[in-house]
């Protein structure tokens, strides 16, 4: 099952895009509609003449606008601190890579930069056979004196 979540966003923001412009005219129909004027009072506070369209418009018009400004400052805040753990993992990665370096140092393990294997020297050993000490005597065989002794 291939994944809709992208098209979904697509789909609710085309749909976002078609009721903003659905508003939008509503509001010009409503505005050329009541050209009326009124009177808002409030407690202190007199307005006289405002036309009926902007009793309306108006407050939807701010609340919007403040809506946007919140959304941006919170992604600005959201982006900000995104970027303060990007940084943050770039120095840890920074410094693993050093601490693996000076472990392999220690270690003596090979750092992986060279591309073929070392090339080892071998030293030839001489096959030369040593010989024991031995007497110089010759050893009687069954009590026999030596120069009495026959090769065999």
């Amino acid at each position: 099952m291939p994944d809709l979540s992208h098209l979904w966003q697509r789909f609710v923001l085309a749909s976002a895009l078609v009721f903003g412009l659905l508003v939008g005219v509503a509001a010009t129909i409503f505005g050329y509609s009541n050209t009326s004027t009124v009177t808002v009072g409030f407690a202190v506070f007199k307005l006289v003449g405002v036309p009926l369209w902007s009793v309306a418009i108006v407050p939807l018009v701010l609340v919007l606008a403040a809506g946007t400004l919140y959304h941006w400052w919170n992604n600005l805040h959201h982006f900000t601190e995104h970027m303060r753990h990007r940084h943050r993992v770039h120095e840890l990665e920074a410094e693993v890579s050093t601490l693996k370096t000076h472990l392999d140092q220690l270690l003596e393990m090979p750092d992986g930069t060279q591309t073929k294997p070392a090339v080892v020297e071998t030293v030839p050993v001489e096959t030369k056979a040593e010989t024991p000490s031995v007497a110089t005597e010759p050893i009687p065989v069954n009590g026999e004196e030596p120069s009495t002794q026959k090769a065999s």
